[in-house]
Protein backbone atom coordinates (compact mmCIF):
# COMPACT_ATOMS: atom_id res chain seq x y z
CA UNK A 1 0.00 0.00 0.00
CA UNK A 2 1.49 3.36 -1.03
CA UNK A 3 1.72 6.35 1.28
CA UNK A 4 -0.73 8.18 -0.98
CA UNK A 5 -3.52 5.65 -0.46
CA UNK A 6 -4.31 6.78 3.06
CA UNK A 7 -5.20 10.24 4.39
CA UNK A 8 -3.18 12.25 4.97
CA UNK A 9 -0.41 11.52 2.50
CA UNK A 10 2.90 12.36 4.23
CA UNK A 11 3.83 15.15 1.81
CA UNK A 12 0.35 16.70 2.13
CA UNK A 13 0.56 16.49 5.91
CA UNK A 14 4.02 18.03 6.16
CA UNK A 15 3.66 20.80 3.62
CA UNK A 16 0.03 21.86 4.08
CA UNK A 17 -1.98 20.37 6.91
CA UNK A 18 0.49 20.53 9.80
CA UNK A 19 1.68 24.12 9.14
CA UNK A 20 -1.90 25.22 8.61
CA UNK A 21 -3.00 23.57 11.85
CA UNK A 22 -0.32 25.47 13.78
CA UNK A 23 -1.39 28.79 12.30
CA UNK A 24 -5.10 28.23 12.82
CA UNK A 25 -4.77 27.13 16.44
CA UNK A 26 -2.69 30.23 17.17
CA UNK A 27 -4.84 32.79 15.37
CA UNK A 28 -8.36 31.40 15.03
CA UNK A 29 -9.22 28.98 17.85
CA UNK A 30 -10.87 31.56 20.10
CA UNK A 31 -13.06 32.84 17.25
CA UNK A 32 -14.11 29.30 16.34
CA UNK A 33 -15.20 28.64 19.90
CA UNK A 34 -17.21 31.88 20.06
CA UNK A 35 -19.00 30.91 16.86
CA UNK A 36 -19.71 27.46 18.29
CA UNK A 37 -21.32 28.99 21.36
CA UNK A 38 -23.30 31.58 19.39
CA UNK A 39 -24.57 29.04 16.87
CA UNK A 40 -25.53 26.66 19.68
CA UNK A 41 -27.44 29.38 21.54
CA UNK A 42 -29.32 30.27 18.36
CA UNK A 43 -30.20 26.61 17.73
CA UNK A 44 -31.58 26.39 21.26
CA UNK A 45 -33.60 29.59 20.86
CA UNK A 46 -35.06 28.26 17.59
CA UNK A 47 -36.04 24.97 19.22
CA UNK A 48 -33.67 22.92 17.06
CA UNK A 49 -31.80 21.93 20.22
CA UNK A 50 -33.56 21.05 23.44
CA UNK A 51 -32.61 22.88 26.60
CA UNK A 52 -30.76 19.82 27.88
CA UNK A 53 -28.91 19.36 24.58
CA UNK A 54 -27.85 22.99 24.49
CA UNK A 55 -26.67 22.84 28.09
CA UNK A 56 -24.62 19.74 27.38
CA UNK A 57 -23.05 21.30 24.27
CA UNK A 58 -22.16 24.55 26.02
CA UNK A 59 -20.68 22.74 29.01
CA UNK A 60 -18.75 20.51 26.64
CA UNK A 61 -17.35 23.48 24.75
CA UNK A 62 -16.30 25.09 28.04
CA UNK A 63 -14.57 21.88 29.06
CA UNK A 64 -12.63 21.88 25.80
CA UNK A 65 -11.42 25.44 26.35
CA UNK A 66 -10.42 24.61 29.94
CA UNK A 67 -8.95 21.18 29.31
CA UNK A 68 -7.37 21.19 25.87
CA UNK A 69 -3.67 22.05 26.04
CA UNK A 70 -3.69 23.82 22.72
CA UNK A 71 -0.04 24.88 22.88
CA UNK A 72 1.08 21.25 23.07
CA UNK A 73 -1.48 19.94 20.63
CA UNK A 74 0.24 19.06 17.36
CA UNK A 75 -1.10 17.86 14.07
CA UNK A 76 -1.15 14.07 13.88
CA UNK A 77 -3.37 13.51 10.87
CA UNK A 78 -6.03 11.80 13.00
CA UNK A 79 -8.32 14.74 12.31
CA UNK A 80 -8.36 16.72 9.09
CA UNK A 81 -8.12 20.12 10.76
CA UNK A 82 -8.81 22.06 13.95
CA UNK A 83 -12.55 22.11 13.36
CA UNK A 84 -12.73 18.31 13.33
CA UNK A 85 -10.41 18.10 16.34
CA UNK A 86 -12.81 20.30 18.33
CA UNK A 87 -15.78 18.24 17.15
CA UNK A 88 -13.97 15.06 18.22
CA UNK A 89 -13.20 16.53 21.63
CA UNK A 90 -16.85 17.50 22.03
CA UNK A 91 -17.96 13.97 21.11
CA UNK A 92 -15.60 12.55 23.73
CA UNK A 93 -17.22 14.69 26.39
CA UNK A 94 -20.94 14.53 25.58
CA UNK A 95 -21.36 11.77 22.99
CA UNK A 96 -21.88 11.81 19.26
CA UNK A 97 -25.67 11.97 19.36
CA UNK A 98 -25.74 15.38 21.02
CA UNK A 99 -22.39 16.77 19.81
CA UNK A 100 -23.32 16.07 16.20
CA UNK A 101 -26.30 18.41 16.42
CA UNK A 102 -24.13 21.51 16.87
CA UNK A 103 -23.28 21.50 13.17
CA UNK A 104 -26.93 21.72 12.14
CA UNK A 105 -27.41 24.18 9.27
CA UNK A 106 -23.80 25.30 8.97
CA UNK A 107 -20.60 24.45 7.12
CA UNK A 108 -16.93 24.97 7.57
CA UNK A 109 -17.37 27.49 4.74
CA UNK A 110 -19.52 29.99 6.62
CA UNK A 111 -17.64 29.27 9.84
CA UNK A 112 -14.30 30.01 8.20
CA UNK A 113 -15.30 33.27 6.58
CA UNK A 114 -16.89 34.47 9.80
CA UNK A 115 -13.73 33.54 11.71
CA UNK A 116 -11.64 35.43 9.18
CA UNK A 117 -13.82 38.52 9.44
CA UNK A 118 -13.69 38.50 13.23
CA UNK A 119 -9.92 38.06 13.31
CA UNK A 120 -9.27 40.70 10.67
CA UNK A 121 -11.71 43.13 12.29
CA UNK A 122 -9.82 42.87 15.57
CA UNK A 123 -6.51 43.52 13.84
CA UNK A 124 -7.91 46.44 11.89
CA UNK A 125 -9.44 48.01 14.99
CA UNK A 126 -6.22 47.57 16.95
CA UNK A 127 -4.17 49.06 14.16
CA UNK A 128 -6.48 52.04 13.78
CA UNK A 129 -6.02 52.74 17.48
CA UNK A 130 -2.25 52.87 16.90
CA UNK A 131 -2.65 55.01 13.79
CA UNK A 132 -4.90 57.50 15.58
CA UNK A 133 -2.42 57.66 18.45
CA UNK A 134 0.29 58.51 15.94
CA UNK A 135 -1.89 61.17 14.34
CA UNK A 136 -2.54 62.68 17.78
CA UNK A 137 1.22 62.82 18.36
CA UNK A 138 1.77 64.48 14.99
CA UNK A 139 -0.88 67.09 15.80
CA UNK A 140 1.02 67.88 18.99
CA UNK A 141 4.29 68.25 17.07
CA UNK A 142 2.60 70.40 14.40
CA UNK A 143 1.09 72.63 17.09
CA UNK A 144 4.45 73.02 18.80
CA UNK A 145 6.09 73.94 15.49
CA UNK A 146 3.29 76.06 14.06
CA UNK A 147 5.71 78.97 13.65
CA UNK A 148 8.94 77.04 13.00
CA UNK A 149 10.08 78.02 9.51
CA UNK A 150 11.20 75.34 7.06
CA UNK A 151 11.83 75.12 3.33
CA UNK A 152 9.22 73.40 1.18
CA UNK A 153 10.61 71.56 -1.82
CA UNK A 154 9.25 70.79 -5.27
CA UNK A 155 11.06 68.56 -7.78
CA UNK A 156 13.83 68.11 -5.21
CA UNK A 157 14.64 71.84 -5.18
CA UNK A 158 13.93 74.59 -2.61
CA UNK A 159 10.62 76.21 -3.55
CA UNK A 160 8.98 78.32 -0.84
CA UNK A 161 9.16 78.84 2.92
CA UNK A 162 6.45 77.42 5.14
CA UNK A 163 6.29 76.15 8.69
CA UNK A 164 7.01 72.69 10.02
CA UNK A 165 3.50 72.63 11.47
CA UNK A 166 2.00 73.39 8.06
CA UNK A 167 4.14 70.72 6.42
CA UNK A 168 3.10 68.12 9.01
CA UNK A 169 -0.51 69.14 8.47
CA UNK A 170 -0.26 67.69 4.97
CA UNK A 171 0.87 64.35 6.41
CA UNK A 172 -1.85 64.46 9.08
CA UNK A 173 -4.53 64.96 6.42
CA UNK A 174 -3.18 62.04 4.37
CA UNK A 175 -3.11 59.76 7.42
CA UNK A 176 -6.64 60.78 8.38
CA UNK A 177 -7.80 59.94 4.87
CA UNK A 178 -6.05 56.60 5.34
CA UNK A 179 -8.11 56.11 8.50
CA UNK A 180 -11.23 56.83 6.46
CA UNK A 181 -10.23 54.31 3.79
CA UNK A 182 -9.52 51.64 6.39
CA UNK A 183 -12.77 52.30 8.25
CA UNK A 184 -14.72 52.09 5.01
CA UNK A 185 -13.02 48.83 4.08
CA UNK A 186 -13.83 47.55 7.55
CA UNK A 187 -17.56 47.86 6.91
CA UNK A 188 -17.43 44.68 4.86
CA UNK A 189 -15.78 42.90 7.79
CA UNK A 190 -18.70 43.80 10.03
CA UNK A 191 -21.22 41.59 8.23
CA UNK A 192 -21.53 37.99 9.41
CA UNK A 193 -21.35 35.08 6.96
CA UNK A 194 -22.97 32.62 9.36
CA UNK A 195 -26.09 30.99 7.96
CA UNK A 196 -24.75 30.82 4.42
CA UNK A 197 -23.72 27.22 5.18
CA UNK A 198 -21.85 25.72 2.21
CA UNK A 199 -23.01 28.46 -0.17
CA UNK A 200 -26.86 28.52 -0.47
CA UNK A 201 -28.05 28.56 3.19
CA UNK A 202 -30.06 25.56 4.39
CA UNK A 203 -33.60 24.38 4.91
CA UNK A 204 -33.41 24.82 8.68
CA UNK A 205 -35.14 27.82 10.22
CA UNK A 206 -31.98 29.52 11.46
CA UNK A 207 -31.77 33.08 12.76
CA UNK A 208 -28.80 34.60 10.99
CA UNK A 209 -29.31 38.01 12.55
CA UNK A 210 -29.22 36.56 16.06
CA UNK A 211 -25.86 34.88 15.48
CA UNK A 212 -24.50 38.12 14.01
CA UNK A 213 -25.69 40.00 17.09
CA UNK A 214 -24.10 37.52 19.50
CA UNK A 215 -20.80 37.79 17.63
CA UNK A 216 -20.79 41.59 17.64
CA UNK A 217 -21.45 42.18 13.92
CA UNK A 218 -23.63 45.02 12.67
CA UNK A 219 -25.66 42.52 10.65
CA UNK A 220 -25.46 39.75 8.09
CA UNK A 221 -23.95 39.70 4.63
CA UNK A 222 -27.11 39.15 2.65
CA UNK A 223 -26.32 36.99 -0.37
CA UNK A 224 -25.25 33.56 0.80
CA UNK A 225 -23.22 32.85 -2.33
CA UNK A 226 -21.30 36.06 -1.77
CA UNK A 227 -20.72 35.14 1.87
CA UNK A 228 -18.53 32.28 0.66
CA UNK A 229 -17.29 33.43 -2.75
CA UNK A 230 -16.72 37.19 -2.41
CA UNK A 231 -13.31 38.09 -1.00
CA UNK A 232 -13.57 41.86 -1.21
CA UNK A 233 -13.73 42.06 2.56
CA UNK A 234 -10.11 40.88 2.44
CA UNK A 235 -8.87 42.72 -0.64
CA UNK A 236 -10.55 45.97 0.37
CA UNK A 237 -8.76 46.03 3.71
CA UNK A 238 -5.34 45.16 2.32
CA UNK A 239 -5.72 47.56 -0.60
CA UNK A 240 -6.45 50.38 1.87
CA UNK A 241 -3.53 49.32 4.05
CA UNK A 242 -1.24 49.22 1.00
CA UNK A 243 -2.20 52.79 0.02
CA UNK A 244 -1.55 53.83 3.61
CA UNK A 245 1.94 52.32 3.51
CA UNK A 246 2.65 54.01 0.17
CA UNK A 247 1.68 57.33 1.74
CA UNK A 248 3.93 56.70 4.72
CA UNK A 249 6.83 55.74 2.46
CA UNK A 250 6.64 59.00 0.52
CA UNK A 251 6.85 61.00 3.75
CA UNK A 252 9.81 58.92 4.88
CA UNK A 253 11.62 59.84 1.67
CA UNK A 254 11.38 63.46 2.77
CA UNK A 255 12.80 62.56 6.17
CA UNK A 256 15.69 60.88 4.40
CA UNK A 257 16.45 64.09 2.47
CA UNK A 258 15.91 66.44 5.41
CA UNK A 259 18.33 64.49 7.61
CA UNK A 260 21.01 64.24 4.90
CA UNK A 261 24.26 66.13 5.44
CA UNK A 262 23.80 68.46 2.48
CA UNK A 263 20.33 69.57 3.63
CA UNK A 264 20.45 68.91 7.37
CA UNK A 265 17.24 70.73 8.23
CA UNK A 266 16.09 67.98 10.59
CA UNK A 267 18.24 67.23 13.63
CA UNK A 268 17.97 63.71 15.03
CA UNK A 269 18.89 63.29 18.71
CA UNK A 270 21.48 60.74 19.80
CA UNK A 271 18.88 58.24 20.96
CA UNK A 272 17.89 57.66 17.35
CA UNK A 273 21.40 57.71 15.87
CA UNK A 274 23.76 54.83 15.21
CA UNK A 275 27.49 55.21 14.71
CA UNK A 276 29.90 53.64 12.28
CA UNK A 277 32.16 50.79 13.33
CA UNK A 278 35.09 52.45 11.56
CA UNK A 279 34.23 56.12 10.85
CA UNK A 280 34.06 58.02 14.16
CA UNK A 281 32.44 61.12 12.67
CA UNK A 282 29.33 59.33 11.42
CA UNK A 283 25.85 60.00 12.84
CA UNK A 284 23.51 57.67 10.98
CA UNK A 285 19.78 58.42 11.47
CA UNK A 286 18.92 54.82 10.66
CA UNK A 287 15.36 54.92 12.08
CA UNK A 288 14.47 56.72 8.84
CA UNK A 289 15.72 53.73 6.86
CA UNK A 290 13.86 51.36 9.16
CA UNK A 291 10.66 53.36 8.69
CA UNK A 292 11.10 53.03 4.94
CA UNK A 293 11.81 49.32 5.32
CA UNK A 294 8.81 48.70 7.56
CA UNK A 295 6.49 50.58 5.21
CA UNK A 296 7.83 48.55 2.28
CA UNK A 297 7.56 45.26 4.13
CA UNK A 298 4.00 45.97 5.24
CA UNK A 299 3.05 47.07 1.73
CA UNK A 300 4.68 43.96 0.28
CA UNK A 301 2.73 41.74 2.67
CA UNK A 302 -0.45 43.46 1.50
CA UNK A 303 0.62 42.60 -2.03
CA UNK A 304 0.98 38.97 -0.99
CA UNK A 305 -2.70 38.88 -0.08
CA UNK A 306 -3.87 40.88 -3.08
CA UNK A 307 -1.79 38.90 -5.57
CA UNK A 308 -2.96 35.61 -4.10
CA UNK A 309 -6.54 36.64 -4.84
CA UNK A 310 -5.68 37.60 -8.42
CA UNK A 311 -7.53 35.54 -11.05
CA UNK A 312 -9.05 33.14 -8.52
CA UNK A 313 -12.53 31.74 -9.22
CA UNK A 314 -15.62 33.39 -7.77
CA UNK A 315 -16.43 30.49 -5.48
CA UNK A 316 -15.18 28.71 -2.37
CA UNK A 317 -11.45 28.09 -2.67
CA UNK A 318 -8.46 27.70 -0.38
CA UNK A 319 -6.66 30.69 -1.89
CA UNK A 320 -8.73 33.04 0.28
CA UNK A 321 -8.65 30.99 3.45
CA UNK A 322 -6.47 30.44 6.49
CA UNK A 323 -2.99 30.43 5.00
CA UNK A 324 -3.31 33.75 3.18
CA UNK A 325 -5.28 35.25 6.06
CA UNK A 326 -2.46 34.44 8.46
CA UNK A 327 0.14 35.76 6.01
CA UNK A 328 -1.76 39.03 5.86
CA UNK A 329 -1.73 39.53 9.62
CA UNK A 330 1.99 40.24 9.41
CA UNK A 331 1.19 43.36 7.37
CA UNK A 332 -0.67 44.79 10.37
CA UNK A 333 2.07 43.76 12.80
CA UNK A 334 4.74 45.44 10.65
CA UNK A 335 2.66 48.56 10.06
CA UNK A 336 2.06 48.87 13.81
CA UNK A 337 5.82 48.80 14.41
CA UNK A 338 6.20 51.58 11.85
CA UNK A 339 3.56 53.70 13.60
CA UNK A 340 5.24 53.27 17.00
CA UNK A 341 8.62 54.27 15.57
CA UNK A 342 7.21 57.21 13.59
CA UNK A 343 5.38 58.56 16.62
CA UNK A 344 8.46 58.50 18.85
CA UNK A 345 10.84 59.73 16.14
CA UNK A 346 8.76 62.75 15.14
CA UNK A 347 8.30 63.75 18.77
CA UNK A 348 12.07 63.76 19.26
CA UNK A 349 13.46 65.51 16.16
CA UNK A 350 14.01 69.26 15.92
CA UNK A 351 14.51 71.78 13.12
CA UNK A 352 17.95 73.33 12.64
CA UNK A 353 16.56 76.82 12.27
CA UNK A 354 19.89 78.51 11.55
CA UNK A 355 20.57 76.14 8.70
CA UNK A 356 17.06 76.57 7.34
CA UNK A 357 17.48 80.35 7.43
CA UNK A 358 20.79 80.13 5.58
CA UNK A 359 19.27 77.96 2.88
CA UNK A 360 16.33 80.32 2.52
CA UNK A 361 18.75 83.14 1.90
CA UNK A 362 20.88 81.11 -0.51
CA UNK A 363 17.95 79.75 -2.51
CA UNK A 364 15.94 82.98 -2.80
CA UNK A 365 12.70 81.08 -1.99
CA UNK A 366 10.85 84.17 -0.76
CA UNK A 367 10.99 85.79 -4.18
CA UNK A 368 7.45 84.66 -5.08
CA UNK A 369 5.96 86.80 -2.35
CA UNK A 370 8.19 89.74 -3.21
CA UNK A 371 6.67 89.63 -6.70
CA UNK A 372 3.13 89.27 -5.32
CA UNK A 373 3.67 92.18 -2.93
CA UNK A 374 4.86 94.36 -5.81
CA UNK A 375 1.63 93.61 -7.66
CA UNK A 376 -0.40 94.70 -4.66
CA UNK A 377 1.80 97.61 -3.55
CA UNK A 378 2.87 99.07 -6.89
CA UNK A 379 -0.30 98.21 -8.87
CA UNK A 380 1.70 96.51 -11.63
CA UNK A 381 0.86 93.31 -13.49
CA UNK A 382 1.83 89.84 -12.38
CA UNK A 383 3.96 89.48 -15.52
CA UNK A 384 5.85 92.69 -14.75
CA UNK A 385 6.41 91.66 -11.14
CA UNK A 386 7.65 88.26 -12.27
CA UNK A 387 10.13 89.92 -14.61
CA UNK A 388 11.47 92.13 -11.84
CA UNK A 389 11.73 89.19 -9.45
CA UNK A 390 13.56 87.07 -12.02
CA UNK A 391 16.20 89.80 -12.49
CA UNK A 392 16.65 90.11 -8.72
CA UNK A 393 16.90 86.34 -8.23
CA UNK A 394 19.65 86.06 -10.82
CA UNK A 395 21.54 88.92 -9.18
CA UNK A 396 21.19 87.45 -5.68
CA UNK A 397 22.35 84.00 -6.78
CA UNK A 398 25.25 85.37 -8.86
CA UNK A 399 26.43 87.61 -6.00
CA UNK A 400 25.91 84.84 -3.41
CA UNK A 401 23.93 87.21 -1.23
CA UNK A 402 20.31 87.26 -0.04
CA UNK A 403 17.20 89.20 -0.90
CA UNK A 404 17.27 90.79 2.54
CA UNK A 405 20.78 92.14 1.86
CA UNK A 406 20.13 93.24 -1.72
CA UNK A 407 20.90 96.98 -2.09
CA UNK A 408 17.79 99.00 -2.79
CA UNK A 409 19.31 100.70 -5.88
CA UNK A 410 19.62 97.32 -7.57
CA UNK A 411 15.90 96.70 -6.94
CA UNK A 412 15.03 100.18 -8.20
CA UNK A 413 17.09 99.61 -11.34
CA UNK A 414 15.30 96.33 -12.09
CA UNK A 415 11.92 97.93 -11.40
CA UNK A 416 12.69 100.85 -13.74
CA UNK A 417 13.89 98.50 -16.50
CA UNK A 418 10.66 96.49 -16.49
CA UNK A 419 8.00 99.14 -15.76
CA UNK A 420 9.59 102.28 -17.15
CA UNK A 421 9.15 104.19 -13.88
CA UNK A 422 10.65 104.44 -10.41
CA UNK A 423 9.21 102.35 -7.56
CA UNK A 424 6.97 103.97 -4.93
CA UNK A 425 7.73 101.46 -2.20
CA UNK A 426 10.52 102.19 0.25
CA UNK A 427 13.59 100.07 0.95
CA UNK A 428 12.11 98.90 4.28
CA UNK A 429 9.04 97.57 2.44
CA UNK A 430 11.17 95.59 -0.01
CA UNK A 431 13.25 94.07 2.81
CA UNK A 432 10.08 93.10 4.67
CA UNK A 433 8.54 91.53 1.58
CA UNK A 434 11.65 89.37 1.21
CA UNK A 435 11.41 87.78 4.66
CA UNK A 436 9.99 84.28 5.22
CA UNK A 437 7.91 85.66 8.10
CA UNK A 438 6.07 88.00 5.73
CA UNK A 439 5.76 85.22 3.15
CA UNK A 440 4.00 83.01 5.66
CA UNK A 441 1.96 85.72 7.39
CA UNK A 442 0.10 86.81 4.25
CA UNK A 443 -0.96 83.27 3.30
CA UNK A 444 -4.13 83.40 5.33
CA UNK A 445 -6.44 81.45 3.04
CA UNK A 446 -7.85 78.16 4.38
CA UNK A 447 -5.15 75.52 4.33
CA UNK A 448 -2.30 78.03 4.30
CA UNK A 449 0.59 78.37 6.78
CA UNK A 450 -0.36 81.74 8.32
CA UNK A 451 -1.03 81.44 12.07
CA UNK A 452 -4.83 81.84 11.90
CA UNK A 453 -5.21 79.51 8.93
CA UNK A 454 -2.95 76.83 10.42
CA UNK A 455 -4.68 77.05 13.80
CA UNK A 456 -8.01 76.43 12.05
CA UNK A 457 -6.56 73.43 10.23
CA UNK A 458 -5.16 71.97 13.46
CA UNK A 459 -8.58 72.39 15.06
CA UNK A 460 -10.13 70.49 12.15
CA UNK A 461 -7.59 67.69 12.56
CA UNK A 462 -8.44 67.41 16.26
CA UNK A 463 -12.15 67.26 15.44
CA UNK A 464 -11.56 64.56 12.84
CA UNK A 465 -9.42 62.63 15.32
CA UNK A 466 -12.27 62.73 17.83
CA UNK A 467 -14.77 61.57 15.19
CA UNK A 468 -12.57 58.68 14.10
CA UNK A 469 -11.98 57.76 17.73
CA UNK A 470 -15.74 57.69 18.29
CA UNK A 471 -16.21 55.43 15.25
CA UNK A 472 -13.61 53.02 16.61
CA UNK A 473 -15.19 53.12 20.04
CA UNK A 474 -18.53 52.23 18.47
CA UNK A 475 -16.92 49.16 16.91
CA UNK A 476 -15.44 48.14 20.25
CA UNK A 477 -18.73 48.80 22.04
CA UNK A 478 -20.62 46.66 19.55
CA UNK A 479 -18.13 43.83 19.96
CA UNK A 480 -18.34 44.12 23.74
CA UNK A 481 -22.14 44.18 23.61
CA UNK A 482 -22.14 41.04 21.49
CA UNK A 483 -19.77 39.30 23.89
CA UNK A 484 -21.95 40.31 26.84
CA UNK A 485 -25.12 39.05 25.14
CA UNK A 486 -23.44 35.78 24.24
CA UNK A 487 -22.16 35.32 27.77
CA UNK A 488 -25.59 36.05 29.22
CA UNK A 489 -27.28 33.64 26.81
CA UNK A 490 -24.79 30.91 27.67
CA UNK A 491 -25.26 31.46 31.39
CA UNK A 492 -29.05 31.24 31.02
CA UNK A 493 -28.73 28.05 29.01
CA UNK A 494 -26.51 26.26 31.51
CA UNK A 495 -28.60 27.45 34.45
CA UNK A 496 -26.19 29.79 36.19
Amino acid sequence: MSDASRFPAPAFKETVLAPLFEGVKRHHFSYLMRINRAHGVMLGERGILSADELKAILNGLAAIVDGLDLARTTYTGEHEDLYFLVESELIKRIGADIAGKLHTGRSRNDIDHTVFKMALKDRLTGYLDALNETIAGLIEVATRHAATIVVAYTHGQPAQPTTFGHYLGALIEVLQRDVGRLLYAGQALDLSSMGAAAITTSGYGLDRARVAELLGFTGVQENSYGCIAACDYITGVYAALKVHMLNLGRFVQDLNMWTGFEVGHLHVPDGFVQISSIMPQKRNPVPVEHLRLLASLAGGRCDTVLNTMHNTPFTDMNDSESEVQIAGYEAFDTAARAMTLLRAFMAAVTIDEARVRRHIDESCVTITELADSLVRGEKITQRQAHGIAARLARRVIDDKTSLADLPYPIFAEAFQAVTGRAPKLAAADIRRFATPEHFIAVRTMPGGPAPVALAASLAHYRDRLAQDGAALQALRDRAAAGAAKLSAAVQRAIGR
